[in-house]
């Protein structure tokens, strides 16, 4: 169905909120207290769990052969995340729809469907009634780049929903505090990467993210607090997004879809790069637990080099399609750089060893 046909089916304003923010940081508790106040207000919520929707397999760590851990995630989570926008448009689509799910569907049927049993018609209303009641989604997860933002961003405006964002601002102490008092806490490495990934919404460059707020939860949430997201969706709902693509806007997934281009394939020339420095160190018999710290050291510099490789794409000179700049010489240059201080490190490691 055509997004103008679902819009004039469906009569109630929507609104897709999302939380973003470390782990931790309180984004589960803000959404529970968000859903009770809804209630009240009458309006249709329901809470979109990533991590419950997502399998845990898909953020697995890969390890190379020597036996380090690598910060870096498979690329499967990115499919999983698709799909669970794409469940979240079939529901649009067909609101009355509990169970039908594509056989290859990857995400926790369960899940899905506890999430959106609650945005179901109530029994106590008749349809017609219940049609008009305001339905709003709450995306739970870290949503550390701005281009998964730009995802639901995206969708909210396929089908004129109202769209925001809601930032909980958390020092680190705090977070890792509180995952560990968790029944399954997650690794401590994972919060501390993802720290260094986190870009939190900046409407001054990025527009689309001017309805957004941040929350400082390094205390309980207050009545003021929740009173802020609830007028924040109130506004959304009230001022839904509007199906079109300005400039500004295009330009702006160009540069996403340019930077995202340019680090993955930096990324795979530093593993190249990686496992050469490896061998050689092989060659040079260096022992097992300076082969550790080799490895290490090189995967620390790999994730602060994309880190900063990413960040100066998207804050680099504007275009307006990726063939405007060519990817592979910027990949060159920039890896480059990176090579430069392999060699340095592995120069050094092996001094060390003679």
């Amino acid at each position: 169905m055509a997004a103008e046909e679902a819009g004039a089916v469906r009569r109630a304003p929507a609104c897709l909120c999302v939380l973003c923010g470390l782990p931790a940081a309180g984004k589960s508790t803000l959404a529970r207290k968000v859903l009770s106040t809804a209630a009240q207000h009458g309006w249709r919520a329901g809470v979109v769990p990533y991590d419950d929707l997502i399998p845990e397999d898909a953020f697995q760590t890969r390890v190379v052969e020597d036996g380090v851990k690598l910060q870096e995630m498979h690329t499967e989570w990115k499919l999983h995340r698709q799909a669970v926008l794409r469940c979240i448009e079939q529901f649009l689509e067909k609101p009355q729809v509990l169970t039908e799910l594509p056989s290859s569907c990857q995400i926790d049927r369960a899940a899905w469907e506890q999430c959106i049993r609650a945005l179901l018609q109530p029994e106590a209303l008749d349809r017609s009634q219940a049609e008009r009641e305001p339905l709003l989604f709450l995306l739970d997860d870290n949503f550390y780049y701005p281009s998964m933002r730009y995802e639901v961003y995206q969708l909210a405006r396929k089908y004129s929903l109202g769209f925001c964002q809601v930032y909980l601002e958390c020092n680190l102490e705090s977070c890792i505090s509180r995952n560990q008092s968790r029944s399954e806490p997650i690794p401590t490495e994972v919060i501390l990467e993802m720290v260094k990934r986190l870009e939190p919404p900046n409407p001054q460059k990025n527009p689309w993210e001017t309805n957004s707020i941040s929350l400082n939860t390094k205390d309980n949430l207050s009545k003021c607090d929740i009173q802020r997201v609830m007028e924040l969706i109130s506004s959304a709902l009230s001022n839904p997004l509007i199906p079109h693509v300005d400039n500004t806007e295009q330009t702006e997934a160009d540069r996403l879809k340019c930077a995202t281009s340019v680090v993955h394939q930096a990324d795979q020339a530093c593993r190249r790069l990686i496992s050469e420095a490896m061998k050689t160190a092989r060659e040079n018999q260096v022992p097992p637990e300076h082969m550790r710290s080799l490895a290490a050291q090189l995967n620390e510099s790999k994730a602060a080099f994309l880190h900063n490789l990413r960040r100066q794409m998207l804050q680099g000179a504007s275009f307006t399609q990726e063939e405007d700049i060519d990817v592979e010489r910027v990949v060159k240059r920039a890896v480059d750089i990176f090579d430069h201080e392999r060699k340095g490190i592995l120069l050094r490691i092996i001094n060390e060893n003679k």
